[in-house]
C-alpha cells in the first residue's frame, strides 16, 4: 500500500512496505557524506530502491518526494498546481493536453530539463508497463513539438489527467542518462529541492540542498533519513533531540503527546482507507445478503480503537468527510448481529467458518481480525485467521485463495483512484471478483465526465452501490500522524502523506 502514491497490487496504496529490524538512533554528527548538520528525519524502514517508476514502497517515496518533480503537483488541499509545467491548456474536444515547461530548470547534474525528458519518462512507464502505466490508459501519444512544450493526446476526455500526472512521485520526470547508466535505483538524479548524496545500508540516506531549485533553495542544508523501525525508539530519539522529525509515532501515545511541549504533533485526517473484502467467487460470499450480514456484524468502533487508538475516523465508504467527493452513508450503523442473523436466514446460509487473510507487515490487519472473530462468533462463524508475510498475502489475494482479507488503499486523490481499479468488473485490483453492470457504467462515465457537478453525482451513486452490494466493507480512514522538533518550522503535515522538506527551516537555537 502506500501513499504518495503507491499502488502495489493493492495498493498502494498499494505498496510493498519492507520492515527492517531496529537500529540505534545515533548522534547528530556529520555522517561523512557531505550532508553536514542537516535536518534528521526518522522513517520506519529502508527504501527498497530509489527508481520512482519502479518502486511501490512508501519508504522510497518519503525520500523521493524531495528528490524528484512531476509536471504538476497537489497543494495542501490536494488541488493540482504548476510544478515543472508552469501552464497547460486542453483542446475544446478534450483530446489534446498541451503543457508549457518552466524555463531554466536543471537536473542535479546540471543538465537542462527539456520536453524530451518528459517524453522519455512517460514512454518508459508506458512501453515497459511499469507500476503506473495505468495512469496512461487514455493516452495515445506523447510528443515534444519543441524543447519547452509537451503534448499528450488521449482517446477520450480524461478529467483526472492532472491527478494522474502529478498525484505522486511515481510519475516523476527522470534523467535519461541516469536511467541508461543503470544508476537510478541507487543514485537517483532528479530536479527536486534536494539531491541524493549517499546511502548507508540499514542506516540512512542523505540528501543535500539543491541551490538551483526552481522553487528557490531549501531552508536547510540537507535532509538525512534514518531508518528506525520501532516507533517508541523514534519517539524517544525525537524527545532527546537526536532527530528532528518522524512519522513513526505510536498511536497509543497521541493523547499524552498532545500536551508535550518538547515536540510538535500533527494528527491530520487522510484520504487513505482500510477495508475488508469477501471473495465473491466462493459460496456463500457470492450472495449479497451474506456479505451484508458480515457488514452489519462488524464493530467498526472497536476496530478503530484497537488499530489506531481512536486516531482514525470510522467510515462506511472510501472517501472521508471533508473531502470534496465525500458522500454520506451509514447503512450498516444499526441492526448489528440481529440484522446479520436475519440476512443469513433469508439467504439460507449458515457458514461455519471464514478464512481471513492478514499480514504481519501491516499489524492493523492482525489486530482487526481478532475483533472480527469475536464479532462473527455469535453468528456461528469461526474466523480462521491466516497470518502471512506480505509477499504471500499478495500471491494469495491474486490467486483468490481467501474468504476475506483486510488491507488499505493509500495515496488517493481523484475519485477514480478510490473506485475504478477496485470495483469495476475489469479493474486491475478487483481481487474480490465484484461485478455489477450499473457500477461499471457509472465508473466508466465518471472517467470521461468533465463537468464537476455531474461527475460528483455519478461517483456518489457508484459509491453507494458499491457499499450496498458490499464489494468492500469499508472500516475507517486513518490519520497521518507526525511529530517534529519545535525548532523546525515551515513544515506541514499533509493529508496525502507527502513528506516535503523544501520549505522547512531549523532554528539553530532550538536545542538540537
Amino acid at each position: 500500500m502506500a501513499r504518495m502514491a503507491v499502488r502495489a497490487a493493492v495498493l498502494v496504496m498499494c505498496a510493498l512496505v519492507t520492515f527492517v529490524s531496529g537500529c540505534s538512533t545515533g548522534e547528530r554528527v556529520d555522517l561523512g557524506d557531505g550532508a553536514g548538520d542537516s535536518l534528521i528525519a526518522a522513517i520506519a524502514g529502508e527504501p527498497d530502491q530509489l527508481d520512482p517508476h519502479k518502486t511501490s514502497a512508501y519508504f522510497s517515496f518519503e525520500v523521493l518526494e524531495n528528490v524528484f518533480d512531476t509536471l504538476v503537483e497537489p497543494d495542501a488541499n490536494l488541488q493540482m498546481q504548476p510544478a515543472l509545467a508552469e501552464s497547460w491548456e486542453v483542446s475544446s474536444d478534450q483530446l489534446t493536453w498541451t503543457f508549457r515547461l518552466r524555463p531554466g530548470v536543471t537536473f542535479h547534474d546540471g543538465t537542462p530539463l527539456t520536453a524530451d525528458d518528459v517524453v522519455f519518462s512517460y514512454r518508459r512507464i508506458i512501453d515497459e508497463q511499469l507500476t503506473n502505466s495505468d495512469k496512461f490508459s487514455s493516452v495515445t501519444a506523447v510528443e515534444a513539438p519543441d524543447p519547452a512544450t509537451v503534448v499528450l493526446r488521449v482517446n477520450r476526455p480524461t478529467p483526472n489527467m492532472l491527478t494522474n500526472l502529478g498525484g505522486f512521485k511515481g510519475m516523476a520526470i527522470v534523467s535519461r542518462a541516469n536511467v541508461e547508466s543503470g544508476q537510478i535505483a541507487t543514485r537517483p538524479i532528479g530536479t527536486g529541492p534536494f539531491s541524493f548524496l549517499g546511502q548507508k545500508s540499514g542506516d540512512s540516506i542523505s540528501l543535500g540542498a539543491n541551490p538551483s531549485y526552481w522553487g528557490g533553495p531549501p531552508g536547510v542544508s540537507g535532509v538525512t533519513f534514518r531508518f528506525i523501525s520501532e516507533p517508541s525508539t523514534a519517539l524517544s530519539a525525537l524527545q532527546a533531540g537526536e532527530i528532528d522529525w518522524t512519522d513513526s509515532v505510536p498511536p497509543q501515545r497521541v493523547t499524552q503527546l498532545r500536551d508535550d511541549e518538547s515536540l510538535e504533533l500533527a494528527v491530520t485526517p487522510s484520504n487513505d482507507y482500510w477495508y475488508l473484502a469477501l471473495n465473491e467467487a466462493r459460496e456463500p460470499w457470492n450472495d449479497v445478503r451474506v456479505r451484508q450480514a458480515i457488514a452489519y456484524a462488524i464493530d467498526r468502533d472497536a476496530i478503530v480503537q484497537a488499530t489506531s487508538y481512536g486516531t482514525a475516523a470510522k467510515n462506511q465508504l472510501a472517501i472521508p468527510e471533508g473531502n470534496p467527493w465525500f458522500t454520506p452513508y451509514d447503512r450498516y450503523s444499526s441492526g448489528g448481529v440481529d440484522k446479520a442473523r436475519d440476512l443469513l436466514q433469508e439467504a439460507g446460509a449458515a457458514p461455519p467458518s471464514l478464512d481471513m487473510l492478514v499480514t504481519t507487515e501491516y499489524p492493523e490487519t492482525v489486530t482487526a481480525a481478532q475483533i472480527i472473530a469475536d464479532n462473527l462468533a455469535p453468528l456461528g462463524i469461526t474466523v480462521n485467521i491466516r497470518t502471512v508475510d506480505f509477499a504471500t498475502w499478495l500471491d494469495e489475494q491474486n490467486s483468490g485463495n481467501f474468504d476475506m482479507l483486510m488491507m488499505g488503499w493509500l495515496g488517493n486523490i481523484d475519485p477514480d483512484d478510490f473506485y475504478y481499479a477496485q470495483h469495476h468488473t475489469d479493474g486491475t485490483s478487483n481481487a474480490q471478483k465484484f461485478s455489477n453492470p450499473e457500477v461499471d457504467r457509472l465508473l466508466d462515465a465518471g472517467r470521461v465526465d468533465t463537468d464537476e457537478t455531474s461527475r460528483k453525482a455519478v461517483y456518489a451513486k457508484a459509491a453507494t452501490l458499491i457499499a450496498d452490494e458490499v464489494s468492500y466493507i469499508y472500516l475507517y480512514n486513518p490519520s497521518v500522524i507526525q511529530a517534529w522538533n519545535p525548532a523546525l518550522s515551515g513544515y506541514e503535515a499533509r493529508r496525502d502523506g507527502a513528506v516535503r522538506f523544501r520549505s522547512a527551516t531549523l532554528n539553530a537555537d532550538g536545542g538540537t
